[in-house]
């Protein structure tokens, strides 16, 4: 039999809906659609939901990862005009991870200073450590677009920056950061829409600025320029998401599929440790009453099975969320029984290790002759 259709379920990889490709079409394409997506607004939140737990986990690795010393990162490329969502990312997406593993950073007008330098040198200078996520809400993108349709530069120099951003990137990802560009494109009618939205309500009028209605203005220059955007810098290494916007719940579940499947196909681990933990349970002993020694040791079995049930939970979670959609790749399928097989020998091992750490502490607390 096959399997099951669900409605509240991707029905595809979003990651290979939404890329741009050499075909794609800015102007043809349906920013109200919601690719991929069966359901409905209510089981995207659900679903978004649930993927926050194996979100956070696998950010959690790839953070301790960086810790033991690890050279990966990962980089969210944020674009989009006024309206679009691009705060929601950080708010409804990011927040399901533990904020310090994140690195959020809006690019606005260059200063004085960074004016002073090459384009790409402010960027340079906030790029993710080993470890981290990087967020760039809005990038060095706004150099093709914002100073190609104000024409703050001579058209030569915007048109030179596309191979300068092409081997920027690629030398970022050959140095162990992944790159991931989402452009979050909103109708024309729909942006209009949340503009008086924000005029209408008083508590919004902090978020509405006297340069959002010349900027819309320039509607059909700034597709334009997204256009080339995505025909030339959508690379193999460095390909551009561009999610349809009209639907601020499809973004966000759009994104958070987006970046979980990118860090399961990263696959970060947890380090391995360069001390004994028999030889360092043995000095902290020392250091804890009898008491504390007896309550550490009844309790072995709930800590250390809950850490083999953790990761057993991840690795399905991940097995299942490599293979989303209705004809799952034979490769995928193969790659997620792989993770299922490595969950059971993990917990084997670990099962092994509590016998080990249930029987030293035991020895432990005897010893002291008053356990």
């Amino acid at each position: 039999m096959g399997k099951k259709k669900r409605a509240d379920s991707w029905h595809r990889d979003p990651r290979d809906l939404l890329r741009a490709g050499p075909d794609f079409d800015l102007e043809a394409m349906d920013r109200g659609a919601t690719p991929g997506w069966k359901g409905d607004k209510s089981s995207a939140k659900s679903f978004a939901k649930a993927r926050g737990t194996l979100l956070s986990e696998l950010q959690e690795r790839l953070f301790a990862e960086g810790s033991a010393g690890g050279g990966r990162s990962l980089l969210i490329v944020v674009q989009g005009l006024d309206t679009a969502g691009k705060g929601g990312l950080a708010r409804h997406v990011m927040s399901k991870v533990d904020p310090q593993g994140v690195a959020l950073r809006t690019f606005g007008a260059p200063t004085e200073e960074e004016r002073k330098h090459h384009f790409l040198w402010r960027l340079r200078r906030e790029l993710p450590a080993p470890g981290l996520i990087g967020v760039f809400d809005r990038s060095h993108y706004e150099d093709v677009l914002i100073a190609r349709v104000d024409e703050l530069v001579p058209r030569t120099t915007w048109e030179g920056r596309f191979d300068e951003i092409n081997q920027f990137e690629s030398q970022l990802v050959e140095s162990g950061t992944t790159v991931l560009k989402l452009a979050l494109m909103v109708g024309h009618d729909e942006q209009g829409i949340r503009l008086m939205r924000r005029l209408d309500r008083p508590d919004k009028h902090w978020k509405y600025s006297a340069n959002d209605l010349p900027t819309r203005r320039k509607w059909d220059d700034y597709q334009e320029a997204y256009a080339d955007v995505f025909r030339r810098t959508s690379t193999d290494v460095a390909p551009w998401h561009v999610v349809p916007a009209d639907h601020k719940w499809y973004v966000r579940l759009a994104i958070t599929e987006i970046l979980t499947q990118t860090l399961v196909d990263m696959d970060p681990q947890w380090p391995s440790v360069r001390w004994d933990p028999m030889v360092q349970r043995r000095e902290l002993a020392a250091t804890m009453s009898s008491a504390a020694l007896a309550t550490s040791l009844a309790e072995t079995d709930e800590q250390v099975e809950k850490a083999i049930e953790d990761d057993r939970a991840v690795r399905k979670q991940a097995a299942r969320a490599g293979t989303v959609g209705d004809d799952a790749d034979p490769v995928e399928e193969a790659e997620s029984r792989a993770r299922v097989a490595e969950a059971a020998a993990a917990a084997a091992d670990a099962l092994v290790d509590l016998q080990r750490t249930r029987r030293q502490k035991a020895d432990l607390l005897a010893e002291r002759g008053d356990g």
